[in-house]
């Protein structure tokens, strides 16, 4: 074929994953749950708590999060509680909300394991009782919804 040229392409590299995550605990601003709101201090700054405490604090909120209800987080950030809740048997209910938060709280890499879940009704109320174990630490801690 004459008058035809070849294209030269470059092919761009793969861009391989971390294949470790960072699992540490970092210093963030603590967070009251009961206000919902960041802690302040007297004169109206933000109090800064350890990493761990940080890591405690975001286990409490996204058992709490819908997955998919806010545009800041992505995707895999939250649970469906609404899913787990619609069932009509209470053992469904709790089997599915202790995958829902299990699942999502292992999307950090912080989490070593989620177990011991215990639940509680009261008329048509579920609250769920359970503890996560980080990475690193000897110890589990209790987390109430």
């Amino acid at each position: 074929m004459e008058g035809v040229s070849a294209a030269v392409v470059e092919v761009p590299k793969f861009r391989e994953e971390r294949s470790k995550y960072d699992t540490n605990y970092y210093r963030t601003i603590k967070w009251d749950a009961e206000k919902g709101d960041f802690v302040r201090d007297g004169a109206n700054r933000l109090v800064e708590c350890s990493g761990k405490e940080g890591f405690m604090m975001w286990c409490f909120k996204i058992a709490q999060t819908e997955r998919y209800s806010c545009l800041a987080y992505p995707n895999e950030i939250g649970v469906k509680m609404e899913a787990a809740l619609g069932e009509d048997k209470e053992k469904i209910v709790e089997s599915m909300v202790e995958r829902t938060i299990t699942d999502a709280l292992r999307v950090n890499p912080r989490t070593e394991f989620v177990t011991n879940f215990q639940f509680t009704w009261d008329a048509d109320e579920m609250h769920c009782t359970f503890q996560v174990k980080g990475i690193e630490w000897d110890q589990l801690f209790q987390i109430t919804i």
